[in-house]
């Protein structure tokens, strides 16, 4: 891990458990989202860092109801429960990855997945909501929207979204390349 994408890893437990954070204080109207953006290379680290942080905060911070997930995860559970994940495969194989992509899109657009990622963390049932897997989903999923839906449905909840791009506080770029759209959320650690 460079330098450092370490020492802002190493702010994010102070910062997400500060009582500010928590209690959404300090954003005015705006929705308590965040990103924490980092090279897409260094996706892995993050996954190994998310692993280290849901148990750590669970034992310095035994109050705190904290959820996380995964994207990738939701979707393919989505997919299961849905009983598509096999005809999914077999419309890859057979068509290939554009038709897919094409089938699955309106299926998982904004609305649809918040109703799903809402059911998962249960509405307002925790202090905190950390969500990954932004990169394995693309482009079937699409974070703007996402997140556009989430807002009626997460309340004062803060919600962290870890991002393998950039984001300058206003604009996202997956991976580094791909502009998005303007997104309202903060960036978590500078």
């Amino acid at each position: 891990m460079t330098g450092n994408l370490e020492e802002r890893l190493n702010q994010i437990p102070a910062r997400i458990t500060s009582e500010g954070f928590l209690r959404s204080t300090g954003i005015g109207n705006e929705v308590a989202f965040h990103i924490f953006d980092y090279p897409p290379d260094a996706e892995l680290k993050i996954r190994d860092y998310l692993s280290f942080l849901g148990p750590h905060l669970a034992k310095a911070h035994p109050e705190l109801k904290v959820a996380h997930l995964n994207l990738f995860e939701l979707f393919i559970k989505s997919l299961q429960t849905r009983g598509f994940l096999q005809r999914a495969y077999d419309k890859q194989k057979r068509d290939g990855d554009v038709a897919l992509i094409k089938t699955l899109a309106p299926q998982f657009e904004g609305a649809k997945l918040a109703d799903a990622f809402a059911a998962e963390v249960g509405g307002g049932a925790h202090d905190l909501v950390l969500v990954s897997g932004v990169g394995s989903v693309f482009p079937v999923v699409r974070t703007h929207s996402l997140l556009a839906a989430l807002q009626p449905r997460m309340g004062r909840t803060p919600l962290v979204m870890f991002y393998p791009g950039t984001y300058d506080g206003q604009y996202v770029r997956l991976f580094g390349k791909l502009k998005g759209p303007y997104y309202r959320a903060f960036k978590l650690v500078p």
